[in-house]
C-alpha cells in the first residue's frame, strides 16, 4: 500500500510540475505592458472573377511598441482547395512552386502553402499598392501609426467564386522577422465597407474575413537581447550587466560569435558575406544592446536621470528603436531631452510606464557599434514628497525592453546603496545657475 502511495504520490509531483511549465509558458506570452496588443490581418474579397476572387490583405500592427524591423515581415497560410496565385500588386510570393499544368501563362504562385512578402521601396508604380512597399517594416502603433499598416492585392484562381463555395485559407504564420508570432484561425466577420473621396458613397467587400496574431518573446528566442546597467551621484559603484545576460564569450556552440574592439581583423569580420547573422563585441554581458540609468542630479524639487543606449552590434543599425520604461516617478515627469515620449497607462489610472523613442532624423537611428553606436537623453522628475526617496534602490528602473523584448536587470540586491539615510544633495536651480555665472566672471576676469 505505501509503495502504490509513493507511486501515486511521485506521479502527482510529475503533473504538478508539468502544469507549472505550462503555465510559464502561458504567462510569458502574455505582455502586461501592451495586453490588448496584437497583429491583425484582414482579408476583403472587393469581387469575384470567373475561377475564384480578388482579395485585399492588410496587416495592422495593434502593438503599442514592438515594430517589425528589415528584412520585414512575411505572412504564410494553407490553402484548402487548388487555388492558386494568378497575379499580385503591392507584395510577392517568394517561390512560384509547380506550375507545370498550365498550359499558357502560368500564374504567380502555385504552391499550396506560399509565403507572401512586401515589396521594396523604390517598386514602380503599376505594381504598387496602397501602404506597400515597405520592404516590409512596420512601425509599432503609438510611434507611428500611420505607417503601421500594410497591404497587397492578389487574385485567386480554382478557388470557389461566391460566399458558399470558396473557402478561407488555415494555418497563418507571421515572421517578424524572426519568429515569435502565433496567429489564430481567419473568421468570417462583417464586410468592410469603402468610403468615396467625398464621403458620399459606401461600397462593401464581397466577404471579410480576420484573425489575430500575438507574440511570445519565449517563443522568439532563448536568449534575452538586451541588459540595464546602472550608477548614481551618491554612490561610486557602478552596477554592470549581468555576467551572461544574452550569453557567454567561451560558448562552444556559438564559436566566434563575438569580437575584440582592438582586433586587427575586425573590418574583414564585419564586411563578411554573411551580414544578417549578428556580431557583437566581446563583453561579459555579450548583449547587443546596452541601456545604462545614471541618477545624475538631485535638486530640491526634481531630480535628474541620464540614459545611454549603446549598440554592441557590428553589424546591425537599429532604425526606429524604442524602449519602455516602468519607474513609479513617470506620473511627475516634467521633461524629456532629445527624445520622444509618451506615457502607457497598460494598469488604468496608475501612470508608472513610459515610452520613448528617437526623434525623425536626429537620433532616431542607432547605428552600429562604434563611437557613434550610442543615443543619450536625460530626464528631469518633479519630486513627490509621499513617495520620493534614494533609499532602497527607489531611483532606478522596476523594468526596461528595448524594441519590445524585456531586458535583463540587475538584481535588486545590487542597485547602488545611499551611503547613510541623513545623506542629501540638493542643488537649486538659481544656485546652479548662479555659481556658474560666477565661474564665468571670474575665468573673464583672469583672462
Amino acid at each position: 500500500m505505501g509503495f502504490l502511495l509513493s507511486k501515486v504520490t511521485s506521479f502527482a509531483t510529475v503533473l504538478l510540475f508539468g502544469l507549472c511549465c505550462f503555465s510559464f509558458t502561458s504567462t510569458d506570452a502574455y505582455d502586461p505592458l501592451d495586453p490588448s496588443g496584437n497583429i491583425t490581418i484582414k482579408w476583403d474579397i472587393k469581387s469575384w472573377t470567373a475561377d475564384g476572387y480578388v482579395a485585399a490583405v492588410t496587416i495592422y500592427n495593434y502593438q503599442q511598441y514592438r515594430h517589425i524591423q528589415a528584412p520585414g515581415w512575411s505572412l504564410g497560410w494553407t490553402w484548402m482547395k487548388k487555388e492558386v496565385i494568378w497575379d499580385m500588386v503591392g507584395g510577392q510570393a517568394t517561390e512560384q512552386g509547380d506550375c507545370s499544368r498550365f498550359k499558357t501563362t502560368p500564374p504567380h504562385c502555385c504552391k499550396r502553402k506560399p509565403t507572401i512578402i512586401d515589396l521594396l521601396p523604390g517598386t514602380p508604380y503599376n505594381q504598387q499598392y496602397s501602404n506597400c512597399c515597405k520592404g516590409g517594416v512596420l512601425s509599432s502603433w503609438m510611434q507611428d501609426s500611420a505607417n503601421a499598416a500594410a497591404s497587397f492585392q492578389l487574385s485567386v484562381g480554382q478557388a470557389g467564386t461566391s460566399n458558399r463555395t470558396v473557402k478561407q485559407p488555415q494555418n497563418f504564420t507571421l515572421m517578424g522577422p524572426g519568429p515569435g508570432y502565433t496567429c489564430g484561425a481567419a473568421k468570417v466577420v462583417k464586410p468592410t465597407k469603402y468610403f468615396t473621396a467625398d464621403k458620399r458613397r459606401v461600397s462593401q467587400a464581397m466577404m471579410t474575413w480576420k484573425l489575430t496574431c500575438t507574440y511570445s518573446q519565449f517563443l522568439a528566442q532563448n536568449t534575452p537581447a538586451c541588459c540595464v546597467s546602472l550608477s548614481s551621484f551618491y554612490n561610486d559603484t557602478v552596477v554592470p550587466c549581468p555576467t551572461c545576460s544574452c550569453g557567454c564569450q567561451n560558448n562552444v556552440t556559438h564559436p566566434g560569435s563575438c569580437v575584440e574592439p582592438e582586433s586587427p581583423y575586425l573590418a574583414s569580420v564585419v564586411s563578411a558575406a554573411d551580414k544578417n547573422l549578428p556580431l557583437v563585441r566581446c563583453t561579459h554581458h555579450m548583449c547587443p544592446i546596452r541601456v545604462h540609468w545614471h541618477v545624475k542630479l538631485n535638486y530640491r524639487e526634481y531630480w535628474r536621470v541620464k540614459i545611454t543606449v549603446t549598440n554592441f552590434d557590428y553589424r546591425r543599425n537599429y532604425s526606429d528603436w524604442n524602449m519602455v520604461i516602468q519607474h513609479p516617478n513617470f506620473d511627475n515627469l516634467t521633461q524629456v531631452f532629445s527624445f520622444n515620449s509618451k506615457s502607457l497607462t497598460p494598469y488604468g489610472t496608475i501612470n508608472d510606464t513610459a515610452m520613448l523613442w528617437g526623434i525623425k532624423f536626429y537620433n532616431d537611428m542607432l547605428v552600429h557599434s562604434g563611437p557613434l553606436g550610442n543615443v543619450q537623453s536625460e530626464l528631469l522628475f518633479r519630486k513627490n514628497p509621499a513617495t520620493f526617496t534614494f533609499e532602497k534602490g527607489w531611483a532606478f528602473p522596476r523594468r526596461i525592453s528595448f524594441n519590445g523584448d524585456a531586458c535583463v536587470m540587475p538584481p535588486p540586491d545590487a542597485f547602488p546603496y545611499l551611503p547613510n539615510a541623513g545623506f542629501r544633495q540638493y542643488i537649486s536651480l538659481l544656485a546652479l545657475i548662479m555659481i556658474s555665472a560666477s565661474t564665468f566672471a571670474f575665468i573673464y576676469a583672469c583672462a
